[in-house]
């Protein structure tokens, strides 16, 4: 597959001219890796990585045909690939799984790698057998810096300041990276080093109006049942630091140590201000409820380390590689208020519009003497996730009745183990403790009146004098905690043979997997032990092929087949169930895995430098698709008016058109002969059917956007590189409510992001940079059933870099 839109501004590692440095250069590099891949391949250069106007891996990702991210507070973090929700891919590190450091999740935020320890980003889109089968849209391989990606000594520094709109603050960032080869014994540069590192500090927040969905629906007439405002100020720091060693003794065999640490840090203060009406109210109505103002602050770091060791010998006409990987991810809330809540009775009070909701109060909603403290929720909170893994692999070459051909076969054994603990004290012993000694000042909220927020320091003070033990919450702290483990022993045996313009690849691969969940359930106020152990086996064969119509033009063909594993928080074995209320909520550690067989189906023409246009259809059967359903009224369940919990759906299909073009327009007359063009589209179409409560009904796949697109223009001479990029992504339904309740599912609005970059060469190894990041001040808008309906309304704003960068190949 062709990118067309990572276009970066600096220079390909080969080459030591300015006139040759820059985003046609890099795009050109991606597009050779592409077309020579046996697998539907989308690469995103180093250089491109490096210089394209995003933060972290996500974002620089999201550039590549068929990719859309999930973002947090305006910033990407989740990558789903062809509408496939970002928790049934994977991500690799150097060749090994990088494991998720939330509890609950398989996703990896790949907003914890920032761009500089990166030399390139690759999504697998059709496996063959030799990889590892677990993702249905595609494996994204993150490959960190070698020496050997470059002739000699390599270097480059940078520093940054980027400035926030919505908090006018401005923010510092630096990075480095360093490569050369040394001569070992008799050998000449046969050993690199590379080192890189990445700290950026930034300061930001957002405004936020959400309803959670809380509408009552009678026809046309909608009622509303709350409605909160949130201001978020956040701090976030990323540090990431890769060291990397290659030792090549001869032309036979080569060896590598990779390393990699990155740590995300996140510093939030939440204040919140909100309403519940004692009766659902239309908007513009006025009426009595509770209100309330709240407080949320916390401090949450997440680290991954990954080291792999390997290396390849040629010996005749084998060739052996091996590999030894170990990652872990872990996140940590060491602790902190998880909600600090002062309520409030009110009346004439309302709320006045459907999807930006304003609320309507009086002068007393503001008058901190009217709240009083109800409760103060701190938590802590640890997971981790390790996975170790170990690979063989044996390839030979031969001839086959005078074909080319290659046998390739051999195993893998990893290793998972995810771990979650939480612990949670619940203060509630207040004797009418008012907001009127707890407040901090005014909050800097455009969406509505808000009043002063709530002092962090002032509510730690509070309950530090209170005996935390008599306020520990048994029930929240256990039934969260578990202990998963995954053991899946692999192994493949595929072959390869190129007949006159063919080039074939047929083989088989069969995963083992034996699977343990421990925990703890609550039901009718008794704690018990759960335990669940189950072991299952997957054939999945593959054939791939590519067909060279002439030098330029290929047409490529693939028939996969992948399983993946139901998230953590899906297996969960915790649960709370009470008889007497008639109300449980339990995980499904019987869950099936999904298995997907996949059709893929395209035509690629490459057109000189820096230059292709492609298109490619691809189709998914899905079984065992997973989601949230409600078993009250059935079976064991026949007496609760609710049992919330996850099941296997009988299938699900996706289908879709991924359309690319890139090209430099060099044979047009100066100065028009730097120009760049860039454009990929990709439609789809999903569906899937979902059960409970004796119904059955059609939805859409969760994540999945029927149209993702990108659009770049591009120039660039000796001196110069401007870029503007644009990304685009449809609605698509964000959670699934109840079988039966059709209207109160959750929907993400569509979203268009435009960002700028320019670039100058004040000398040929010093570029001076500024850059526009979502320049149309784009919102994040969920919505219940129907658009005008607000669930969730969020407000970032654009963001503004000033930038240095010294570079020496």
């Amino acid at each position: 597959m062709a990118i067309a839109a990572s276009l970066p501004a600096f220079a390909e590692d080969k080459v030591e001219h300015v006139n040759v440095v820059g985003q046609a250069a890099s795009l050109d590099q991606a597009l050779k890796e592409q077309k020579a891949s046996d697998s539907i391949r989308s690469v995103v250069h180093a250089d491109a990585v490096g210089q394209l106007p995003d933060d972290n891996a996500a974002e620089a990702l999201q550039r590549i045909p068929g990719l859309s991210v999930e973002r947090d507070q305006g910033e990407g973090r989740f990558v789903s690939v062809r509408g496939i929700g970002p928790d049934l891919n994977s991500v690799t590190i150097n060749g090994t799984l990088l494991p998720a450091p939330e509890a609950d999740r398989r996703a990896v935020a790949l907003d914890v790698l920032p761009t500089e320890l990166v030399q390139s980003l690759s999504v697998v889109k059709s496996l063959t057998p030799d990889m590892d089968a677990n993702s249905l849209g595609g494996t994204i391989e993150v490959e960190s810096l070698s020496a050997f990606d470059h002739p000699g000594l390599f270097y480059t520094a940078s520093g940054e300041a980027s400035h926030d709109e919505n908090t006018s603050q401005t923010s510092p960032k630096f990075s480095g990276a360093f490569s050369n080869k040394f001569s070992l014994g008799d050998g000449i540069d046969n050993f690199g080093v590379a080192a890189a590192f990445s700290w950026q500090q930034r300061d930001f927040g957002s405004d936020n109006v959400e309803t959670g969905g809380a509408w009552d629906f009678d026809g046309d007439q909608a009622r509303l049942e709350e409605a909160e405002q949130r201001d978020y100020r956040i701090r976030r720091e990323r540090t990431g630091a890769g060291l990397n060693f290659d030792y090549r003794p001869d032309d036979f065999s080569s060896y590598y140590l990779r390393t990699l640490y990155s740590r995300f840090k996140d510093t939030e203060t939440r204040n919140a201000a909100g309403v519940e009406f004692e009766d659902p109210q239309a908007s513009g109505e006025r009426g009595d409820g509770e209100g309330w103002r709240a407080l949320k602050s916390r401090e949450d770091t997440q680290e991954i380390q990954s080291y792999v060791f390997g290396g390849e010998r040629l010996i005749d006409a084998w060739t052996l590689s091996g590999q030894a990987g170990f990652s872990r991810s872990s996140e940590n809330d060491p602790g902190g208020i998880a909600n600090a809540r002062f309520e409030g009775d009110f009346s004439g009070i309302g709320f006045d519009g459907t999807r930006k909701p304003r609320l309507g109060t009086g002068a007393d909603f503001y008058d901190a003497d009217a709240f009083t403290l109800d409760k103060v929720e701190w938590e802590k909170a640890n997971s981790t996730d390790e996975e170790k893994n170990l690979r063989l692999d044996l390839a030979r070459d031969y001839d086959l009745a005078g074909n080319a051909s290659q046998v390739k076969f051999g195993a893998k054994a990893s290793r998972r183990d995810k771990r979650a603990d939480t612990d949670v004290w619940v203060y509630d012993d207040f004797d009418d403790v008012t907001l009127a000694g707890y407040q901090s000042g005014k909050v800097d909220y455009v969406l509505g009146n808000f009043g002063n927020g709530i002092s962090a320091g002032a509510i730690k003070g509070l309950i530090g004098g209170m005996d935390r033990d008599a306020f520990y919450d048994e029930e929240e702290s256990r039934i969260n905690d578990f202990s998963m483990r995954e053991d899946i022993n692999a192994a493949y045996l595929m072959n390869t043979v190129d007949i006159d313009a063919w080039r074939l690849i047929g083989g088989v691969r069969y995963e083992g997997t034996e699977f343990e969940a421990k925990g703890t359930g609550l039901r009718d106020g008794v704690y018990s032990p759960n335990e669940s152990r189950k072991r299952y086996d997957h054939w999945l064969p593959g054939l791939h092929a590519r067909y060279q119509f002439t030098p330029q033009t290929q047409l490529r063909a693939a028939w996969t087949n992948t399983v993946v594993r139901p998230t953590f928080g899906q297996l969960a074995p915790g649960f709370m169930i009470d008889d007497s209320e008639g109300e449980a909520s339990f995980g499904n550690p019987n869950l099936k895995p999904l298995e997907s067989m996949n059709l893929d189906l395209g035509i690629e023409h490459y057109m000189g430098r820096a230059g292709t246009v492609s298109a490619f259809l691809f189709y998914k059967d899905i079984d065992n698709f997973v989601y949230n359903t409600d078993l009250a009224g059935t079976g064991e369940w026949v007496d609760f008016d609710e049992a919330k919990t996850y099941a296997n759906g009988s299938s699900a299909k996706l289908y879709g058109l991924e359309l690319a073009y890139s090209q430099k327009l060099d044979w047009l007359p100066a100065p028009w002969n730097g120009l760049l063009l860039g454009g990929n589209l990709t439609l789809s179409k999903s569906r899937a059917d979902i059960e409970g409560q004796g119904l059955t009904r059609r939805i859409d796949l969760p994540n999945q956007s029927d149209t993702v697109g990108n659009l770049t223009l591009g120039w660039e001479d000796d001196k110069l590189s401007l870029r503007l990029a644009a990304n685009y992504k449809s609605k698509y339904l964000a959670e699934v409510a109840a079988v039966d309740d059709k209207a109160h599912d959750l929907y993400s609005d569509d979203q268009l992001f435009v960002d700028f970059k320019a670039g100058y060469f004040l000398t040929p190894n010093l570029q001076l940079t500024f850059e526009a990041q979502n320049i149309t001040d784009e919102s994040y808008y969920t919505y219940t059933g129907r658009s005008r309906f607000n669930s969730q309304y969020e407000e970032y704003g654009p963001t503004y870099k000033v930038g240095l960068t010294l570079t020496h190949f």
